[in-house]
């Protein structure tokens, strides 16, 4: 599900489901937070990567339990991720995102999140959430793109590839930085807390007032089966 490293400075968690395209299960968002929560606040860590096994980095929200899923349990399991992403855009060590192939939905908003972002040639991404109702990251895909963009993407349904992901700087070039920092640990977070300003409030709220309208598990469904009869119609 996640494995784990760490070596010389950097921590390196590794989505482990490849069967499933790397998507985020329930277990997987609460296996995340704990392990970026403990590289945060070890003295010892000073960068946390993130990769994946297989084909894609991660295509998203898993729904291979959505018929057995209510409303509440669906809502609840956003606000985690919510969290994780929260948790990773103000930490206050390097964060480092290595994808490929899809980083779809969520996938691609924990992408955005780190603040060096290396996508291979074969890398898409897509946001599709507000296509279900859902506000999820959008703050934050506006300022690492700008408002129209994240809008264009988020309301249209639009999709990326590696070298427009490049262009708009929604990746980084080059390769990643798994150096050891030239300030001291403590320094390094001030500033990064000096240059982020603090929403999770706001975002946390965006999301749940969406997710909170009543229908979230139907709303989800029909998102999927449009998708399904869009690839069949291909």
């Amino acid at each position: 599900m996640l494995d784990a490293q760490a070596h010389g400075g950097v921590t390196t968690l590794t989505l482990a489901r490849p069967e499933r395209g790397n998507a985020l299960a329930a277990d997987l968002v609460e296996a995340l937070i704990a392990e970026a929560g403990a590289a945060s606040v070890d003295p010892t860590v000073h960068t946390l990567v993130l990769r994946a096994q297989g084909k894609h980095f991660c295509t998203g929200l898993d729904l291979s339990d959505l018929e057995s899923s209510t409303d509440g349990e669906l809502l609840h399991r956003l606000v985690r991720i919510e969290t994780l992403l929260a948790m990773l855009w103000h930490a206050p060590i390097r964060t480092v995102a290595l994808a490929q192939g899809r980083t779809w939905g969520a996938g691609a908003d924990l992408f955005a999140v780190c603040e060096q972002r290396i996508a291979a040639a074969d890398c898409t991404f897509r946001f599709p959430g507000a296509q279900f109702g859902i506000v999820l990251g959008t703050r934050r895909l506006a300022e690492r793109l700008g408002a129209d963009l994240a809008r264009e993407l988020t309301v249209g349904g639009g999709e990326l590839d590696a070298a427009q992901a490049l262009l708009h700087g929604l990746a980084t070039p080059g390769a990643e930085d798994l150096s050891p920092p030239r300030v001291d640990r403590a320094t390094a977070a001030a500033l990064r807390s000096a240059t982020r300003l603090d929403h999770r409030d706001a975002d946390l709220a965006a999301l749940v007032r969406s997710a909170a309208e009543p229908g979230l598990k139907q709303r989800i469904a029909s998102y999927r089966v449009r998708l399904l009869a869009a690839q069949i119609g291909r």
